[in-house]
């Protein structure tokens, strides 16, 4: 006698799995599901990822350590001078005023460098997690082309979702200011109050960073779905912050952990590569003997050769690891329009799996 309940004994059938053409199934995501597909994403298409990733933060790099030959090219004699002063002489103001420009130069260079560098891999994720979904092939010349394109949007939208932590950074950066000013004021004066007023002016200041993060925050999740949509949808900056928050909004504690738990991976990785590199750098500084007679030069060409591998390090975690947040964000904003727009059948019928 057949059994009318069918193969799965009595009761409905289970199912059919949900069509995966991709790294993802074409359904409502889980964190796990988001996390392993980013991972399979990241195996998969490592060449052109990598191969962004590595061209971005190495022109970066070789920019960076350009600027600082440049720059001790141009202060070497104001170090010379600064490291012979004879014993109670106050050093030269044109001296300190060169320091400061250089390094300034130094540092201005390098956050333009980088922010360019990130909005590229923030650019090619999207494109790459695209393909991943659909279970299509793509190279690093197609990935190249798409997120240089694209690089102009990403980087408008990463920078004005950056506004949002500006309020309390610089709260914070002017906080620990005015509180170190104090304390040396306090000290200098002789135990007198007179670092009393500018310590608690940055003991406010503190306060006032700490109830504006909450804020700065809530943007943050708000936006950073932006640059996926840039690219995805070819927005521009503002028209993706908007696109960004449409789909947060009723999902912010989800995209919230979901990216607070990948830039806690991230960070954790970087960390221990980052670490390594450094052990590496210190252990040959162990070895040398500096005295009070060894050149400022000598001591500085050595810290170069320290500074030169640290760096080396943290461009190879930063090539490595960059690309997983922001295909993290891009699946996230997948799942988001499939929660949203059923997004899921029409991925489906692209990839010719319905």
């Amino acid at each position: 006698m057949t059994n009318p309940s069918g193969p799965y004994g009595y009761g409905y059938a289970p199912p059919p799995p949900p069509p995966k053409p991709g790294v993802i199934p074409l359904v409502p995501l889980t964190f796990g599901q988001i996390l392993t597909g980013a991972f399979s994403a990241l195996g998969r298409y490592w060449k052109p990822l990598l191969g962004v990733a590595v061209t971005a933060f190495g022109v970066a790099t070789v920019l960076v350590l350009g600027a600082v030959l440049v720059a001790w090219n141009a202060v070497s004699d104001n170090v010379d001078r600064l490291s012979h002063l004879p014993q109670g002489q106050d050093p030269d103001g044109a001296d300190i005023r060169g320091l400061l420009l250089a390094f300034g130069g130094v540092w201005l260079t390098a956050m333009l460098c980088l922010m360019l560098a990130n909005a590229l891999v923030y650019a090619a994720a999207p494109v790459v997690a695209q393909e991943a979904v659909l279970g299509r092939p793509v190279g690093f010349g197609a990935v190249w082309r798409r997120a240089w394109s694209r690089v102009g949007a990403v980087l408008s939208a990463v920078v004005l979702s950056m506004l949002a932590m500006l309020v309390p950074v610089l709260l914070l950066v002017v906080g620990f200011g005015l509180m170190l000013f104090g304390m040396i004021a306090g000290i200098g004066a002789s135990g007198s109050d007179e670092g009393v007023g500018p310590a608690v002016a940055g003991l406010v200041f503190l306060l006032g960073a700490l109830a504006t993060v909450p804020f700065g925050l809530w943007l943050w999740v708000k936006f950073s779905l932006a640059p996926a949509a840039a690219v995805i949808e070819g927005t521009g900056g503002l028209t993706a912050l908007r696109r960004s928050a449409d789909l947060v909004r009723g999902s912010w504690w989800r995209v919230f952990g979901c990216t607070i738990a990948t830039a806690a991976i991230v960070a954790a990785v970087s960390g221990a590569i980052q670490q390594v590199f450094s052990l590496i750098a210190w252990i040959p500084m162990s070895t040398l003997d500096f005295d009070a007679d060894t050149a400022p030069t000598e001591v500085l060409g050595s810290m170069s050769v320290v500074m030169g591998v640290v760096l080396i390090g943290s461009v190879a975690s930063q090539a490595l690891l960059a690309p997983l947040q922001p295909l993290v964000s891009a699946l996230l904003y997948v799942d988001q329009r499939m929660r949203k727009e059923n997004l899921g059948p029409v991925l489906a019928q692209t990839a010719g799996v319905l």
